[in-house]
C-alpha cells in the first residue's frame, strides 16, 4: 500500500511517499480502506519533533480516518466488510492514518453519518473528539451558560461553537474580522476582532461585567494567565495547548477557577454523541481546503503558516476519486 512516512523530524520535506505492507487486522481489530484523512496542529507537532520519545522513527502519522471497512480479526461483532467508518487512531500507539490502509481496536471505531462524505466525515474525528471532550466532559457545560471560544475559525474552534449552541450555551469568540461572517454562521453569538480590540475588554462589555462560565484555550499564549479576567464566578478554564512557559495563575484563585487540560481520549461513544449532532443537523464540519496524500508536505506547509487563509480543516483525499 502506499503511505506517508516520516523519516526524520523536521520540516515538511521530512515526509516522503512509500510502499509499505498492508497491515494484517489482529484479534478484535478491524481493517480499514482510508478513503480520507485529515490535518491537525497535532499533525505538524508530531512531525517537527514535539515529541520524540512518543514517536519511533520511522513513522506512519495522521490521526482521522473516514473510510470502509475491508476485513476483520477475530472477535469481531460490531463491522462487518462494506461498513463505513470514521474514528481517530490511537494517539502516540501504532500506525497513523497517511497511508491507504490503516487497522483499529473496534472499540474506538464508529459508524460514519450517513449525512457527510468521507472528506467532511475525517475533518471531524479528532477535532469533534476534543472539543467534546473539552466541553462536555470536562468544563461540563449546561444550558444557559456562555463560552469563549479562543479562535472560532480554526479547526476545534468552528466544531466547539457548534457544540456550544447545541447545547443552549451563548457563545463569545475571537477571530479575524474577515472570519466574522463565517463564525456567526455557525451560531456564535459575539465575534470579537482580536486584532483590533482587547478581548477582556470585550466580553466583559458584551456581558455587562459579568465575565463567561466556561474559556476554551486553542491557541496559547498568556490565555490561561488572562482567563480570570473574563470569568464569571466559579467559571473553568479547559486548554488543548502545551503550556510552553509557567503562567501566573493567582487572579483564579478568586474566581474559585477551574482548570482543566485535555488531551483527547479516543472511544466510539463520543463519535455516536457528535454523529447524532451531525443528523440532527446541529453539527457540520467545515472543509476548508483538499489535498492529495501525495502533497501532504504542501498541506501540513500551509496549515503550519500564520496567515494560511483557512476556515475549518484540510483535508486529504487518500482514495485518488476524491481529489480535486
Amino acid at each position: 500500500m502506499k503511505a506517508i512516512v516520516l523519516n526524520q523530524f523536521g520540516g515538511p520535506e521530512s515526509f516522503a511517499l512509500r510502499d509499505v505492507p498492508k497491515p494484517v487486522p489482529q484479534a478484535g481489530q478491524v481493517l480499514v480502506r482510508v478513503h480520507a484523512t485529515s490535518i491537525n496542529p497535532l499533525d505538524y507537532q508530531v512531525r517537527r519533533g514535539d515529541y520524540p520519545d512518543l514517536v519511533p522513527l520511522p513513522a506512519i502519522t495522521g490521526h482521522d480516518v473516514s473510510g470502509v471497512v475491508e476485513a476483520v480479526g477475530p472477535g469481531v461483532t460490531a463491522f462487518a466488510p462494506g461498513d463505513e467508518v470514521w474514528y481517530t487512531p490511537q494517539i502516540f500507539e501504532g500506525q497513523g492514518s497517511y497511508a491507504e490502509y490503516h487497522v483499529a481496536a473496534e472499540g474506538i471505531v464508529g459508524r460514519k453519518p450517513a449525512s457527510l462524505s468521507h472528506l467532511e466525515a475525517a475533518s471531524l474525528t479528532l477535532v469533534g473528539g476534543t472539543a467534546w471532550e473539552a466541553l462536555v466532559v470536562r468544563a461540563a457545560l449546561r444550558v444557559g451558560e456562555s463560552v469563549l471560544v479562543h479562535g472560532g475559525a480554526g479547526g476545534v474552534g468552528h466544531v466547539a461553537i457548534q457544540l456550544a449552541k447545541a447545547m443552549g450555551a451563548r457563545v463569545y469568540t475571537t477571530v479575524r474580522s474577515e472570519n466574522a461572517e463565517f463564525v456567526r454562521g455557525l451560531g456564535a453569538d459575539v465575534t470579537i476582532d482580536y486584532e483590533k480590540e482587547d478581548y477582556v475588554d470585550a466580553v466583559m462589555r458584551a456581558s455587562g461585567g459579568r465575565g463567561v462560565d466556561v474559556v476554551f484555550d486553542t491557541i496559547g499564549g498568556n490565555t490561561l494567565a488572562r482567563s480570570p479576567d473574563v470569568l464569571a464566578q466559579l467559571g473553568r478554564v479547559v486548554s488543548i495547548v502545551d503550556i510552553a512557559q509557567p503562567q501566573n495563575l493567582i487572579q483564579a484563585w478568586g474566581k474559585n477557577a477551574s482548570y482543566h487540560m485535555v488531551f483527547t481520549r479516543q472511544n466510539r461513544g463520543k463519535l455516536d454523541e457528535l454523529g447524532a449532532l451531525v443528523e440532527r443537523g446541529q453539527l457540520r464540519p467545515h472543509v476548508g481546503a483538499v489535498y492529495t496524500l501525495a502533497d501532504i508536505a504542501r498541506a501540513h506547509a500551509r496549515l503550519e503558516s500564520p496567515n494560511n487563509g483557512l476556515r475549518g480543516k484540510i483535508a486529504i483525499a487518500v482514495d485518488p476519486a476524491l481529489a480535486p
